[in-house]
């Protein structure tokens, strides 16, 4: 396979690597800003809840408008404008003008800004490794373990940059990761048919966007296995806000000595992520999607509120994390397949934004109750509170019958050509054991997203 074929898809892993590297930065790096400045666990809240719901409310109505305007322009100004808008949270302060509504109205629009942007590089891969010759479950895959990879690094970094020069030089280096993801796409992914606005849709108007945007709900509302991961994942993703948003940090800081804690923590979840992914990709397909993915959605979340809230020393909570990571690894990589293969190519933007707004829903109220919950019952009996809707919301799988299909994907939704699942030269039983979806943000949302 030519290099030049090869390279749309490196050039988008390798900006998502570095794009959820930065990620890593600010989910570290604000909450800790906010306390250091405000000294408030109720303000880190009330950031977290401006920071998401633009999240859903961009991804509620931006799926025409990605296929519009092309998923290329779109992930470049997207990540320009999320540049731009974190670079000015250091320098405002600096300046000493700085007001909180400002920090609450950037970390709004940083979040209304990069969902389409990640949205339109989540849409790309299947076209992408159709093009650079592999299968889809294989680049799935790779998209999720070089993404975690990364935010091992980030929150490494994060750890020991906080605790050295400071929150505003983390930040300062989240916006130059911004800057660098949108040169990569910018470049690498030029040329690149699916990546350029669609010519062949009906002429702009608040009618034809309408009915794109319900062509797309109509499409997820119509498959009982997508409502499912949407519902379970919007109660994952709302208490792993507030995990990530308020009640890390809360502990670290009162327990654990600080940012550089958080920072360990979240780097060896993000290694445990990538282990799993990479274990997934090589032999997840010998065992049934439903089985271990039922196994690993239980055991990556609730444990780890258990332990923080009955424990108060770092041990513990590291080895829960870094188990919980090798489990949260391997749903993403099932979860991407099952939606990519439920969804054909025209679509994908609509339904991608609608299941972003659906698994996302939550996320805006997850750390305003974290907040709430720290200030009114402690640290404890907040972390037991939000494990316990945690654990509740993964028994899913276990409970409704419509999670048995993840087994079949061909016998409901649209028909989907095998070619468009798995790439040239895929033997018959990968493609029949490859699968799609939304994430699961498991204590690291990708720039903003839902998956472990």
């Amino acid at each position: 396979m030519p290099h030049r074929h090869r390279r749309p898809l490196a050039a988008t892993l390798a900006a998502n690597s570095i794009s959820t590297a930065g990620t890593s930065l600010t989910l570290i790096g604000v909450p800790w800003f906010v306390l250091e400045t405000t000294g408030s666990a109720g303000r880190a809240g009330v950031v977290a809840f401006c920071a998401t719901l633009p999240i859903v409310l961009a991804a509620l109505i931006g799926g025409p408008f990605i296929d519009r305007i092309g998923r290329r322009r779109v992930a470049v100004a997207s990540d320009t404008v999320c540049g731009l808008a974190i670079a000015a949270i250091p320098v405002l302060h600096h300046l000493g003008a700085l007001e909180f509504w400002m920090l609450c109205a950037l970390m709004a629009l940083n979040g209304f800004a990069h969902t389409p942007g990640n949205t339109a590089r989540y849409v790309l891969i299947p076209d992408l490794a159709e093009h650079a010759g592999t299968t889809l479950p294989r680049a799935a895959s790779l998209f999720d373990a070089v993404s975690r990879g990364a935010r091992m690094v980030g929150a490494a970094l994060a750890g020991v940059l906080i605790a050295f020069a400071g929150s505003q030089t983390v930040l300062l280096l989240d916006a130059a990761t911004f800057g660098l993801s949108a040169l990569l796409i910018a470049v690498g992914v030029r040329g690149l048919g699916s990546a350029e606005p669609r010519k062949d849709g009906a002429p702009v108007s608040l009618h034809t966007y309408g009915t794109e945007l319900r062509e797309g709900y109509g499409h997820l509302l119509g498959n009982r296995l997508l409502l499912s991961v949407v519902v379970m994942v919007m109660f994952m993703n709302g208490t792993d806000q507030g995990w990530n948003a308020v009640l890390l940090p809360v502990h670290a800081e009162a327990e654990l000595g600080g940012a550089r804690a958080i920072g360990l923590l979240t780097a060896l979840f993000g290694a445990g992520g990538l282990t799993g992914a990479l274990l997934y990709g090589a032999v997840g397909h010998r065992f049934s999607r439903r089985a271990v993915f039922t196994v690993c959605v239980i055991l990556c979340g609730a444990p780890r509120f258990l332990v923080a809230a009955v424990t108060g020393t770092t041990l513990p909570l590291a080895v829960t994390m870094l188990l919980g990571g090798i489990a949260g690894g391997v749903l993403n990589p099932i979860l991407t397949t099952v939606l990519y293969e439920r969804v054909p190519d025209r679509l994908r933007s609509r339904v991608s934004g609608a299941l972003t707004a659906g698994c996302e829903f939550a996320m805006p109220l997850g750390g305003l109750a974290a907040g709430l919950l720290v200030e009114g019952m402690g640290s404890s009996g907040a972390l037991l509170a939000m494990g316990g809707v945690y654990f509740v919301a993964t028994l899913g799988p276990l409970v409704f019958p419509s999670w048995r299909t993840m087994e079949r994907p061909a016998e409901e939704g649209e028909p989907i050509r095998a070619e468009a699942v798995a790439g040239p030269g895929a033997t018959e039983a990968g493609r029949s054991d490859a699968v799609p979806s939304p994430e699961v943000s498991s204590s690291a949302p990708s720039r903003p997203a839902p998956a472990p």
